[in-house]
């Protein structure tokens, strides 16, 4: 189950009436955590309260190919009882788990707890205390998640860009492409870029602007200059990896070769790099792991409403839910409607692997893990799409209180500035990439503050400015000057040169709304949800 899912919690999940696989969608994510692993599990898997007999749930798959699984009636199960059940083996387990594969069984055990808790009926006496069990539960499920990432594999180590970003960055893309495939529209650059479009909201608005089903991903680094990004779609990615369109959103800094390039040297004198060099890619298990599937039992809607639990009344005045069923094909449970013909949701599976519960569909291969990487802190903001979401806003009343302000004239960014050179030479070299693989390549230059951009800044902002427009007309890219877009909405700022995911979302739907811009049809009817 590949750790970089980051899910994004709140007390209002499960409330949909497809229970089962909005619960499995919360399994897929881990971060890194912050306590040690001893005293960490005993402080953050808290209680499971009111302990009920942790009679287990879980039920093995038969060995015949296929056989049908009764449900019970909802108004049978004791939503309540059952999540406390889930809790209080999960809290168990939690006590002695020393490996991935235990903590992802302690979080698969959370997600039924949640799950559970969650279809306690509104109407009942006990819906607020489990409200507040569902935000404790899901506390849980995030640490069981980070503690399944802390304890991965030793040979990480072995494939390094020293860039824990970098790392990450890879690990999730390779994850993403073995999921879903290459995305249609990449997005690449440093953290400006990484920060400042966000791909999930660029794929809504593409959506509402006629341009549905297009897969996005934000591949962006900290510290990439225009060497890093070449490096990044030239050496690094498969060319069957590449995407349909690539959208380099970033600034003037990265492309100063009068700077010291210090992400890229450090890339270039690293382990992964020399492996590359000498033909060794990093790359993804090439098959699923042989284990036993396990079936895990959800809560079931019943008739009368959309709620989870939502009682209807028969003619006798008793309560009265229908059975529901699965089948069972060794490797996965399906619902089936009374009818004998597939529910209302016939593409979603959901199965257990040993290692966790994930959705499976017919033309998507589960996630896997890559040992190729070192945990950052910064990976912990980053959600499933590359994408890392900030909601911090920039603020210069208070912002110069915690740091000295630097004007352009000492910035080392801008040092020995120079628009030629090794970046000018790696920017051609994207440029020449892209044309020959017939790749759109579309280059935005990011907003900036007022309080940024002194005379120096701005005076390096006009230089670039003048030389992108000229170089995109003349080898036939686009370019989109935003550098002044909003120079003094703070408010979708983190810093003076960073967007928040506030204005990641203005940004992205931009970019969406650009009528200029071809945007391209989406490759695969695979969904990266």
């Amino acid at each position: 189950m590949i750790r970089r899912y980051i899910a994004s919690l709140s007390t209002n999940i499960l409330k949909l009436t497809c229970a089962a696989s909005v619960a499995i969608a919360l399994t897929a994510g881990c971060s890194q955590p912050n306590q040690p692993k001893n005293s960490g599990a005993s402080n953050a898997i808290q209680s499971a309260g009111l302990a009920a007999p942790p009679n287990s749930v879980l039920a093995r798959n038969p060995n015949q190919t296929q056989k049908y699984l009764s449900a019970s009636s909802c108004t049978q199960n004791d939503p309540f009882a059952e999540s406390i059940s889930f809790a209080t083996q999960a809290s168990n387990l939690a006590q002695s788990a020393n490996s991935q594969e235990d903590w992802d069984e302690v979080a698969a055990l959370w997600v039924q707890a949640v799950a559970w808790m969650q279809a306690v009926p509104p109407g009942s006496p006990r819906r607020a205390f489990a409200e507040k069990k569902v935000a404790e539960y899901t506390k849980n499920l995030v640490y069981s998640q980070q503690q399944a990432g802390a304890t991965r594999s030793q040979a990480a180590s072995q494939v390094s860009f020293s860039s824990d970003l970098l790392n990450e960055q890879l690990e999730l893309y390779l994850s993403y492409v073995a999921t879903v495939g290459p995305p249609d529209v990449l997005i690449v650059g440093s953290s400006r870029a990484l920060q400042g479009v966000d791909p999930k909201q660029l794929k809504q608005s593409l959506a509402g602007n006629g341009r549905p089903g297009l897969k996005v991903f934000n591949f962006a680094v900290n510290g990439a200059t225009a060497q890093v990004v070449d490096f990044q779609l030239r050496r690094l990615l498969k060319p069957d990896h590449l995407p349909q369109m690539i959208v380099w959103a970033d600034g003037v800094r990265a492309f100063n070769s009068g700077r010291d390039d210090r992400t890229f040297n450090s890339i270039v004198d690293s382990r992964g790099s020399q492996l590359l060099a000498a033909g060794v890619r990093p790359k993804l298990p090439s098959a699923e792991p042989k284990v036993i599937p396990r079936c895990y039992k959800f809560p079931q809607p019943c008739g009368g409403g959309s709620g989870i639990f939502r009682r209807a009344r028969s003619s006798g005045g008793q309560d009265a839910c229908s059975t529901v069923k699965f089948i069972s094909d060794g490797t996965s449970i399906l619902p089936v409607s009374h009818r004998g013909g597939q529910d209302a949701h016939p593409t979603i599976k959901f199965i257990s692997d040993g290692t966790g519960i994930l959705p499976v569909t017919q033309n998507a291969v589960s996630q896997t893990t890559v040992a190729i990487r070192q945990i950052s802190e910064s990976a912990n903001s980053i959600d499933s799409n590359g994408f890392m979401a900030l909601s911090a806003r920039y603020n210069p009343n208070t912002y110069y209180q915690q740091r000295p302000y630097v004007s352009g004239k000492y910035d080392r960014d801008y040092e020995n500035f120079n628009l030629g050179g090794k970046q000018a030479a790696a920017f051609n070299s994207v440029v020449a990439f892209t044309k020959t693989r017939k790749i759109p390549l579309i280059f935005v230059n990011l907003p900036l503050t007022d309080d940024y951009l002194d005379p120096t800044r701005r005076w390096a902002e006009q230089q670039f400015g003048q030389r992108m427009q000229q170089l995109s007309q003349q080898k036939g890219f686009a370019f989109r000057d935003l550098s002044q877009r909003w120079p003094g909405r703070n408010d979708y700022f983190l810093d003076p040169s960073h967007l928040n995911r506030f204005g990641a979302i203005a940004v992205s739907r931009l970019l969406a709304s650009d009528t200029s811009i071809i945007w391209p049809r989406p490759k695969s009817r695979i969904t990266d949800g």
